[in-house]
Formats: C-alpha cells, structure tokens, sequence
C-alpha cells in the first residue's frame, strides 16, 4: 500500500475520469466522422475502425474511477494502468493509421501542407526513432529510479502530467517505430528494428532494476508488492513489445513481395513505409 495524498479524493478522481472520457469520445467520433466523409472514395478498412476503437476504449479502461483508485493506492495497479495508457492503448491508436484518414479528409492543398510540415526538421527530430525511445523508455527511467513517482502520489497535477506523457511517448514510439502512416524521411527498416531491439532491452532492465532493488522507492510499498509490479511491468510490456516486432516484420515482408512482383505496387523504399501510404499524392491515400 502506498503513501498517498488527501487531495486524491474520490470526488477529484470521479471529475479526472468524466474529463478523459469526454475527450476520448471526442477523439473517436472526429475519427468516425473522417471515416463516414471517406465513404463514397475508397471505403476506409473496417479493421482500422475496429482498432481506433480499441485503442480508445483501452484508454476508456484506464480512467476508470476504480482503477485510479487503485492505481494511486497500489504500485501494482499503477504498472497497470502505466501499460494500458503507454504500451497497448497506442497500438490500437497507431495502427488505426489516423493521419492517412486526416489526409483523405483534407483538400490537396491542405493535405501538401500537412506533409511538409511534417516533414520540417523539429519534426523528423521528433519523431526519429531514437528520440521516440528516449522519451518513451527513458522517461520511464526518469519515473521509477527517482523520487518522481512518490511525488507523483502527493501532487495531483504531476500526476495528471504522468497519465498525459505515457500516452503521448507511448503512441509517439509506436508511430515511430511500426506505425502505417506516411512518415517522411522515416529511416529505414534496420535502423528502426535496432532501436526497438534497444529499447525492449532497456525495458526489460529497467523491470529487473525495479524488481533487484525495490524500487520506486519513498512510495510506502512493500517488497512484495513492489516485486509483483515489476514483474508485470517486466511480462506485459514484452507483450506489447512483441505486437511491434510482428508488425514491423510483416511491413517488411510486404515491401519485399512487392519488389519481388513489380506488376504490382512498388515498394516505397525511402520511408520504409507501405507503397499506399506515399505522401507526394495525397489524394490517393489509402
């Protein structure tokens, strides 16, 4: 059982979750209002639809009263909530291929505009693999080895802030690493499997330091408690892990089929991303 402030109080925990579940509604139904303005173009794949709600709901679960409850009392349920908001609520996001439907949506002016905005320099900085995985896993790190996660117990916006940057560098690794959409400049195939490889080691260090040494310290757990948190952490995680290598190798594989079979679509080799999801047309996103 952690140490854990009176100002985490059902009632403020209760108005955190109506928050956060208005603003996923809010992202789903601007993502199923993209899909319905596609409708007489290509019909948009009914699987992605299925997967953005997944991942919303993912997140749903994470917000429940409950489980935050739980979370702010328990390190374990905290390494729970930690997974569904930061590793698998992004696959369902990510692979939903959200910005390829953006650019189905926006006029050939404004989908130019988009690319190359992305395409800018802080950009591509942004969202290079390795800063993905510095402020993915290194942020982990950051949490659990200091005294930031025992701060985060007695300061509700610090926590508030903690929910926030899992889900932004959990998604933002994710993209980085195996996400469909089109990504200018994105490095290749070998460099973004190398940094995964790195951070799923990171990941999986970090899980024995937690479990060797008792860390997150200062929280008022026990060892066992704190034990059982790393071991999930340590388990879960190379789960989600394992769903990025998968579809990481299955976009490579494609890549090579289609260069194996030139009537069809050419391989986009500069990306590494899928020949449909090229950013000089974007009209013609898949």
């Amino acid at each position: 059982m952690t140490a854990h402030s009176t100002l985490h109080t059902p009632m403020a925990m209760g108005a955190t979750s109506a928050v956060a579940w208005l603003l996923i509604a809010c992202l789903w139904l601007v993502y199923i209002a993209g899909v319905w303005r596609t409708r007489r173009q290509k019909p948009w794949p009914w699987w992605r639809t299925l997967l953005f709600t997944a991942g919303c709901l993912t997140l749903a679960v994470a917000f429940v009263p409950a489980l935050m409850h739980a979370a702010h009392q328990d390190v374990r349920w905290h390494m729970v909530q930690h997974l569904l908001l930061g590793m698998f609520a992004p696959l369902g996001l990510v692979f939903a291929a959200p910005m390829t439907l953006l650019l189905r949506n926006l006029p050939p002016g404004g989908a130019r505009r988009l690319v190359r905005f992305l395409g800018t320099g802080p950009v591509r900085v942004l969202t290079h693999p390795v800063t993905a995985a510095l402020l993915d896993i290194g942020g982990m790190y950051l949490l659990y080895m200091t005294p930031l996660y025992a701060m985060s117990l007695t300061t509700p916006w610090l926590g508030h802030f903690l929910h926030l940057h899992f889900i932004i560098s959990g998604t933002l690794f994710t993209w980085a690493i195996a996400g469909p959409d089109p990504a200018p400049h994105r490095p290749g195939w070998r460099t973004r499997m190398g940094v995964l490889f790195v951070a799923m080691a990171a990941h999986a260090t970090l899980g024995k330091l937690l479990y060797a040494f008792g860390f997150p310290r200062g929280t008022g757990a026990g060892l066992e408690e704190l034990h059982q948190a790393a071991m999930w952490m340590y388990y879960w995680g190379d789960l989600a892990e394992a769903v990025l290598v998968g579809a990481l190798m299955l976009a490579w594989l494609r890549r090579r089929r289609r260069a194996l079979h030139p009537d069809g679509a050419p391989a986009d080799t500069r990306t590494g991303s899928d020949a449909s999801l090229r950013v000089d047309d974007p009209g013609k996103m898949a």
